[in-house]
Order: structure tokens, then C-alpha cells, then sequence
């Protein structure tokens, strides 16, 4: 959010904030294929490390700078994320990290927690965001990584490969390129759909359509935020009795029925419930999904299998709302219906091709 009233009060045409944030999420794809390709080869560590020095000076960038060249520069590097959850690259080798952490056990828990922490965060961040819309506010950026390097100083090298790399080294990805290109698709396709409906529009929406106030969107995505941390810990108890892909499916499919339910709301508050109910489910498929994705390879493909399958969902998503602007002109509520319907098919789709797909941890 702030980085787009930045970007408008120094005076950069449509266009060139066009390319700015184009730039953005085509770095988040690029700077996460870079880490799934050679991120094992260069230490997980030592990447993890190398990103939050990149975000330091992107950061920087962002906060003292106007000139369109350093601005695409620093968008590129993929380290000035604009989702809270899932970061580019960052979250690419976090996942492949923290189920080291936990050894031999199931790391959905581990997901439910890291997911939490980061949406509580973000929600905090938006409410400070509304104190002040000054560009200097952006060199929280800089301030934050330098704090995770000095957090980052002592991580235990139980974080990296280990002895599954003292053979001869494999090509990133090897047992399973043909599951995660499965996956990838799926998700892509569930991206896609997601894309239709980003809190941008849903801002719009309930403005244009029931005149809320800046204030009441700002309580609502504070609220969200909240829902969505305690989504993550509904996951981790689902996925400990039925799974993780019927933890992802039994989930997702309730939240897309009330999304497409929004879609007729006579009211903004009922909008509003709806709203809330539907992310107070879709987002506990966040650590059953993340937790599925390192649990069916082998743990020396788990930072490629993260990073493609991120990289799958970074991708599509853009495409979406360009589809959605057409589709505005019919109803308000059409971005709802197609998201609603794109989603569900993914999900039984997941359902269909994976349902008896044994994890590391468990039976799926």
C-alpha cells in the first residue's frame, strides 16, 4: 500500500508505476526460480543472508529515490515483497529450512506458526501504515533486514541439507520433477483464480458498491489479518486428524462459496461477514499445502520443489485481475463468481489427483 502512494506522490506516470510494480512481481518469480536453482549449491544460509542484504538496498531505494531505472533495479532483486505470506523468494527457502527444524516430524505446526507471526505482522504494519504516508516510512525495509541478519547470524546449520548431500550432487529437482509440475499447475490455476478477487478490489468493491469508509476497509483488513492467523492454527489441528490435502480441500471449498456469496450481499455488512468467514477458512491451506509440497520429495529437492511451485502461483496471479477489470462492466459481483468457480475446481482437482498421496509425515 505504501509503496504505491509513494510512487504517486513523486510524480511517476501511470506507466512508469506500471513498470515499477510489474517489475515487482516479475523479480519475485525470478529471484525464486535463482533460489530454487542454486540456492542448495550456494547455502541456504548464506542465500538467506545474501536476500536480506538485497532488501536492505532495495528498500533504501524505494524510500529515497524517484528515478525510474533504480527503481525497476531494486523491484527486480524480488526482495521487496508485496504479500505478507508469501514472499518470493524468502519463502521459498524458509519452507525448505523449517522442516529440518522439526527432524522427523511432521512440520505442519511449525507452517501454522510461521504463518501466523507473518500475517499478525502485516496486519500491525497496515495500521502503522495509516499513521503516516511519508516515503520514509519505507526505510522500515532497510531496519527490518538488518535486524533479520542479526537474527539470521547464529542459525544452525541443521537448517541445511546435511548428509543427504554427501554423494555426488543431483540436479535440483530429480525423483519428483513429475509431482511438482502436477503441482505447480494446480496452483498456478488456484493463483489464477485468486488473482480475480486481491484486497485491492475488494477495497474497491465495497466502496463503489456499498460507499464504506477508509476506515471501516482499514478495521475489516486489520480484522482479516487476525482471522487469517487463526486459520493457520485451525490447519495444524485438521491436518493432525485428517490430513493435509483433506485439511486443504475440506477448507477451501466452504470459503469459496462464501466468496462467490459476496457477490450478492444486499448489505456491506453482510458483506463484511461473508468476507470474514470466507478468510477465516481459505487460508488454512497455507501450511497444509506448504507442509504437503516439502513432504512428497526428497528432502534434497525441497528448496527447487518450494520455489517452482511459488514461482507457479507468482506468475498466474497477475494475469488475473486484467480479466477481472473487463468483466466489471457487467456486474461488480463477476470477479466473485469466476473466483469462486476457478478455485473449486482447483481444489477438486487437488482432491482427485492427490488424495492418496503418501508425505514423509504422513498418509496425506
Amino acid at each position: 500500500m505504501l509503496i504505491g502512494i509513494t510512487l504517486a506522490k513523486r510524480g511517476l506516470s501511470d506507466r512508469q508505476v506500471g513498470l515499477v510494480l510489474a517489475a515487482l512481481l516479475a523479480g519475485t518469480a525470478l529471484a525464486s526460480l535463482i533460489v530454487g536453482r542454486y540456492g542448495d549449491r550456494f547455502g541456504r544460509r548464506r542465500c538467506y543472508r545474501s536476500l536480506f542484504v538485497l532488501m536492505a538496498l532495495s528498500g533504501a531505494v524505494f524510500a529515497l529515490t524517484g528515478w525510474l531505472p533504480a527503481l525497476i533495479l531494486a523491484a527486480l532483486t524480488g526482495t521487496v515483497s508485496t504479500d505478507v505470506v508469501e514472499s518470493g523468494p524468502f519463502t521459498s527457502l524458509e519452507q525448505a529450512m523449517l522442516p529440518h527444524a522439526a527432524g522427523e516430524a511432521d512440520p505442519t505446526r511449525l507452517f501454522g506458526t510461521y504463518n501466523g507471526v507473518a500475517t499478525i505482522a502485516g496486519s500491525l504494519g497496515a495500521l502503522v501504515a495509516l499513521v503516516g504516508s511519508s516515503a520514509i516510512w519505507l526505510l522500515v525495509y532497510p531496519l527490518a533486514a538488518f535486524s533479520a541478519l542479526v537474527a539470521t547470524s547464529h542459525l544452525s546449520s541443521a537448517v541445511e541439507l546435511g548428509h543427504e548431500l554427501d554423494r555426488d550432487p543431483l540436479p535440483p529437482l530429480h525423483r519428483s520433477r513429475s509431482i511438482v509440475r502436477r503441482l505447480s499447475a494446480l496452483f498456478a490455476l488456484d493463483s489464477f483464480g485468486g488473482g480475480f478477487v486481491p484486497q485491492t478490489f475488494i477495497a474497491y468493491l465495497f466502496t463503489r458498491k456499498y460507499d464504506a469508509s477508509p476506515s471501516t476497509l482499514a478495521v475489516v483488513f486489520f480484522a482479516i489479518g487476525i482471522l487469517q492467523a487463526v486459520s493457520f492454527a485451525l490447519a495444524v489441528r485438521l491436518a493432525s486428524r485428517i490430513g493435509l490435502v483433506r485439511t486443504m480441500v475440506f477448507t477451501h471449498l466452504p470459503s469459496n462459496v462464501l466468496l462467490v456469496a459476496v457477490a450478492f450481499a444486499p448489505t456491506l455488512a453482510i458483506a463484511i461477514v461473508l468476507l470474514l468467514g470466507r478468510f477465516l477458512l481459505s487460508q488454512a491451506d497455507v501450511p497444509a499445502r506448504q507442509a504437503f509440497v516439502v513432504g512428497v520429495v526428497e528432502p534434497d529437492e525441497r528448496t527447487a520443489a518450494a520455489a517452482y511451485t511459488n514461482t507457479a502461483r507468482y506468475v498466474a496471479r497477475p494475469v488475473a485481475p486484467l480479466v477481472a477489470g473487463a468483466t466489471l462492466q457487467g456486474s461488480l459481483g463477476t470477479p466473485f463468481l469466476l473466483a469462486g468457480g476457478i478455485k473449486s475446481v482447483y481444489d477438486i482437482a487437488l482432491y482427485a489427483l492427490f488424495r492418496r498421496t503418501p508425505t514423509r509425515w504422513s498418509s496425506g
